[in-house]
């Protein structure tokens, strides 16, 4: 534009100079022109050569000017170009600082792809039109996704509204998409994020868990009755539970802590503060017990505060009940001593430096003692030297030595007990106690006529063990203690009692805990103890006891008198086994058929009704009538249905097979057509064929004509057996089906040319759950042949089996054309062949039930 100015300058002043020459040559006068031409031809070009002079001179003065001026510009644009070269450095280290893209679009040219490519397209060599790839989105995002962002830069181009996204590519990564309109042209930045999505995720987590561990805190701090409270730095409170807010009957927490209502007045909250701070140096481990008013009521308590970096934290402990119990110990303690006083045994304590601190009456009158003596807190070893010395201990050889032994019990960690048999002839049971707090207790207790009387008593107890000895049934007699007194030989014997356990007499607990390894049942040994040691009306039991080894004892406990008890016991082993086997066989049969029941009850109620609701939301879902799948949703849809059809097929087999052991199945007779049903029961296994390269011979004559069965049992048979012979073929064999008739009966048979079966596995390919896959690639649960047999053996028929390794394998199953009247059922007897739950999953092609 600044040439085009230039130029027109130039042509301005040459048009001008010869304007000027022209009008000179036109002022000459005519008659100077007439008379001198020659000299007004040489003024004429005088007169042009001045205007080309002039021309020029100007020309050039105008040359150098623009030229100065365009140099100036030439040097202000290098130097903006060094400014925007060093922007677009900047420019391009800021776009290459992170993994990013950046795509921008203009109204008029192309898209510009820019950064780091690989984000989007990885593993590919770079080719023509590269970056553009990542704008074809449905590439490398997922389908959602893409979708998604396709729409929202539509949006931004046409509209300019801005939008942001997190993407998720198809290996995984998180991409963050960030569009807006800057400068008239829209701008979309694709950025990668894993790594900080991992890092925000966890730090989450982290601030999850310490939110649910301090709400854990706070919940338990609230639930606790006892006052908790929180201070901050400068000494106000900034947290209190429940319990603090109850006590200071303020409305709410928010409440107490905006009005700042204190639990104890600034003396005491003074003191705490004084005593926190002398434990925490040391010098002081007392816990500071203040009074407070607590819910309207004057409390005693334990104030515990501890210094933390935020400020501190307390605990108002109520020990006003402990107050209570050690003024209530003390008239316990003062009430013991009134009834020691009064107790026939002697009772003696002395306190750590082992002086008498407490006597009752019994042991002055035991001893004979002086009350001044005894007022007068002698010591433990003078009182031993007193007694010594009246003569009323007996005498030692040692008695320095006996009477250490005595005083060493103050050093004795437990109880013990001594016998000191005093010169008159009384014998002392002496119990020496430790005391927790220090010192000794004795107790004095005169056992002469307990002696007396216990030696006279085992006297007699060895009289009644030699009478019971000599009897043959087992006896044992209790005390009304519920130990064993008494217990003879045979009784012994019986349990494998040690005779020294017996002289222990031991308590009936542990008898019967001896005796249970050889009759474990709890409920007889229950009405033994009962009998021994209960607290209902004493009467005579009986019970029956069955022994590991078979033996069967009648045991009968008759109460005695002064409380003992009589246990004898009876071998009714012979008159038991019969009434036993008698009973456990019925006990079995009720049992057999209450599981049976319960199962059919089971898989018909609770297996069956939840199985077709998965089968009719998965058809729901794989006719896209709720939204349209992508292929893998597709195909495990189709995986779904295949499994939930083979598994309901799997129950209907053993329903059938439950309801047959029941009784309860009956069949549905018609006239039903051979051919047809046949041809039926191909129709559910063509694809099965198809798939497994396997071919299908009929050989059914056209006037086979019809049966009179049931048409569902028998396509049922037909599609059982068709599915074990093609599972046992290998692709590119042959399945045979044949089906003649006679005046009698209608034969069908499917035959195979697999591997066949060994006699051993051919013996058992009719019971149930006996499942052979023989190499092949055929799996079940063992249930077809078990249902073929038993719907057959329904209609009256027999089913006939033929194999051998290498020449395949053929069932015939036979039915009769004239069944017996009545209904066809079969009786429980033939059919109580095991039944149990399958523990393997079917594979039978699914949407092929046929019941």
């Amino acid at each position: 534009m600044g040439v085009g100015r230039a130029a027109h300058v130039r042509i301005c002043v040459g048009t001008l100079t010869l304007t000027a020459a022209s009008a000179a040559l036109a002022e000459l006068p005519e008659s100077a022109a007439a008379h001198a031409p020659r000299e007004m031809h040489g003024v004429a070009a005088l007169a042009i050569f001045g205007g080309l002079v002039a021309f020029a001179v100007i020309l050039s003065l105008l040359h150098l000017y623009e030229r100065g001026r365009w140099t100036r510009r030439e040097r202000e644009l290098a130097g903006a170009l060094d400014v925007l070269r060093g922007a677009h450095d900047r420019a391009e280290m800021l776009l290459n600082a992170e993994r990013q893209i950046i795509v921008t679009w203009d109204r008029r040219s192309e898209p510009v792809v820019e950064g780091d490519i690989s984000l989007a397209i990885y593993g590919e060599r770079p080719t023509s039109g590269y970056a553009r790839r990542v704008l074809a989105f449905g590439t490398w995002l997922v389908a959602s996704d893409a979708a998604a962002v396709e729409a929202a830069v539509e949006t931004l181009r046409s509209r300019g509204t801005s939008f942001t996204l997190s993407l998720r590519t198809q290996t995984g990564r998180s991409i963050d998409a960030h569009g807006q309109a800057v400068a008239g042209r829209a701008l979309l930045r694709l950025r990668e994020t894993s790594q900080e999505r991992c890092e925000i995720a966890d730090l989450r987590a982290t601030l999850d868990e310490t939110r649910r561990g301090l709400s854990a805190l706070a919940g338990l701090l609230d639930a606790i009755p006892q006052p908790v409270w929180r201070r901050n730095r400068e000494g106000g409170l900034s947290w209190v539970n429940a319990a603090y807010v109850a006590a200071v009957e303020a409305e709410t927490r928010e409440a107490a802590l905006d009005r700042g209502i204190e639990l104890f007045d600034r003396p005491a909250r003074e003191a705490i503060a004084r005593d926190e701070a002398a434990r925490s140096a040391g010098l002081s481990r007392s816990v500071p017990r203040l009074s407070a008013v607590v819910a309207g009521s004057r409390r005693m308590l334990d104030v515990f505060e501890t210094t933390l970096d935020s400020g501190r934290v307390g605990i108002a402990i109520d020990v006003s009940e402990l107050e209570s119990v050690r003024a209530d110990l003390q008239r316990q303690m003062n009430a013991n001593v009134r009834t020691l006083d009064q107790l026939p045994t002697a009772v003696a304590m002395f306190d750590v430096s082992q002086r008498l601190i407490f006597h009752n009456a019994a042991y002055r009158q035991l001893w004979d003692l002086d009350q001044a003596f005894l007022d007068s807190r002698p010591a433990d070893g003078e009182i031993l030297d007193h007694l010594r010395a009246e003569r009323k201990l007996e005498e030692h050889a040692d008695f320095r030595g006996w009477k250490q032994g005595v005083l060493a019990a103050y050093r004795a960690a437990e109880a013990n007990q001594s016998w000191w048999y005093l010169p008159d002839g009384r014998t002392l049971r002496v119990v020496a106690d430790p005391n927790p707090q220090g010192g000794l207790t004795y107790l004095f207790d005169d056992v002469s006529d307990s002696l007396n009387a216990e030696t006279r008593y085992i006297a007699l107890r060895r009289l009644q063990a030699e009478t019971l000895d000599t009897l043959a049934e087992p006896v044992a007699v209790f005390g009304a203690d519920g130990r064993m007194t008494l217990a003879n030989r045979a009784f012994c014997t019986v349990w494998q009692l040690d005779p020294a356990t017996v002289e222990e007499r031991p308590h009936v607990d542990a008898v019967i805990e001896a005796c249970r390894p050889l009759a474990p049942a709890e409920e007889p040994w229950l009405d033994i103890r009962d009998a021994v040691v209960g607290l209902e009306s004493r009467t005579a039991r009986s019970c029956r006891l069955a022994v590991v080894d078979g033996t069967v004892l009648d045991c009968a406990a008759q109460p005695l008198p002064e409380g003992a008890t009589l246990l004898t016991l009876i071998d009714v082993t012979a008159s038991v086994n019969v009434e036993r086997a008698l009973t456990e066989k019925n006990d079995a049969l009720e049992k057999a058929a209450q599981l049976r029941d319960t199962f059919v009850h089971h898989v018909s109620y609770e297996l069956r009704s939840p199985l077709t609701n998965i089968i009719g939301f998965t058809q729901l879902l794989g006719d896209e009538t709720v939204g349209a799948l992508n292929d893998r949703q597709r195909e495990y849809s189709d995986h779904i249905m295949r499994s939930s059809a083979a598994l309901l097929v799997i129950i209907n087999d053993i329903l059938d097979l439950a309801s047959i052991d029941a009784g309860s199945l009956e069949l549905q007779r018609e006239e039903v057509d051979v051919q047809s049903t046949i041809e039926a029961a191909v129709r559910g296994i063509e694809d099965r064929l198809a798939e497994s390269h396997i071919t299908l011979a009929l050989d059914v004559p056209e006037d086979i004509g019809s049966v009179h069965a049931d048409g569902k049992r028998v396509r049922q048979i037909l599609f059982n057996l068709l599915s074990n012979a093609v599972g046992f073929s290998d692709a590119g064999q042959r399945v045979e089906v044949r089906a003649r008739r006679d005046a009698h009966e209608l034969t069908l048979s499917v035959r195979d040319h697999g591997r066949g079966m060994p006699p051993e596995i051919a013996d058992s390919v009719f019971n149930r759950f006996e499942s052979h896959t023989l190499g092949t690639r055929h799996r079940g649960v063992g249930l077809g042949l078990s249902i073929v047999r038993s719907f057959v053996e329904l209609h009256g028929g027999r089913v006939h089996l033929e194999t051998a390794p290498g020449a395949g394998t053929q069932v015939t199953c036979t039915f009769p054309l004239f069944p017996s009247d009545g209904p066809a059922r079969l009786d429980r007897r033939e059919v109580s062949r095991p039944f149990m739950t399958p523990a393997a999953t079917a594979t039978r092609k699914p949407g092929i039930a046929l019941h």
